[in-house]
């Protein structure tokens, strides 16, 4: 076991750097180091916005989007599409499409996606709120917005068979080549995915 070479403030401080997604126990190291040189520029501020982040931000009651208010200011925009719900696994995808202005309209975050492997059902997502919601009369469009993995496909055709009585149109988000890319550097999947879902000129 290596020696600890700081003190257990900032060994504590590490290790909960290193819980945080793409930091390893290096990188904690290094982000720890940076913070504590730069305590006055970045620490303290970063204390501040950790603690008002802890009090103030909470999840939207109608869409499980996080937000300093509930209902979140995507349900509270009245210049939002109400008749169409864009369906995401996590909060991470809604900001994706928001950064990409891709679409102008409410969203529901299921909180992830069905994974029997990992013993994630139905009854672990907010599955019975979106059917809910898609039973509203304004509503007319749902788009299945999940990833294109095993996992994410079962999720959008356990929705899709969950929606068959409700009177709205179930879409799901196109696969195929990215804008930019070239046909050589994709694999197979997405090749073969380009050409069933192939469209006019």
């Amino acid at each position: 076991m290596p020696k600890a070479v700081a003190g257990p403030e900032i060994e504590r401080l590490i290790q909960l750097l290193a819980k945080l997604p793409g930091l390893g126990p290096r990188s904690a190291r290094r982000a720890a180091l940076h913070l504590i040189k730069k305590r006055e520029q970045l620490m303290t501020p970063l204390t501040e916005a950790l603690g008002t982040a802890r009090d103030r931000i909470t999840v939207c009651g109608i869409c499980g989007n996080i937000d300093s208010q509930n209902p979140c200011t995507v349900c509270t925009d009245p210049k939002r599409d109400s008749s169409v719900i864009v369906v995401v696994a996590d909060v991470a995808d809604l900001w994706a499409l928001e950064r990409a202005n891709a679409v102008n309209a409410r969203y529901h975050v299921l909180g992830g996606t069905l994974s029997p492997l990992d013993g994630i059902g139905p009854q672990d997502l907010s599955i019975d709120a979106l059917v809910s919601r898609a039973h509203e009369p304004a509503v007319k469009e749902v788009i299945l917005a999940l990833n294109a993995t095993v996992d994410g496909q079962t999720t959008a055709h356990y929705i899709t068979d969950l929606l068959h009585n409700a009177n709205v149109t179930v879409t799901r988000l196109a696969h195929g080549v990215p804008v930019g890319g070239e046909l050589d550097y994709l694999d197979e999947g997405t090749l073969s995915a380009a050409i069933r879902q192939r469209t006019p000129i």
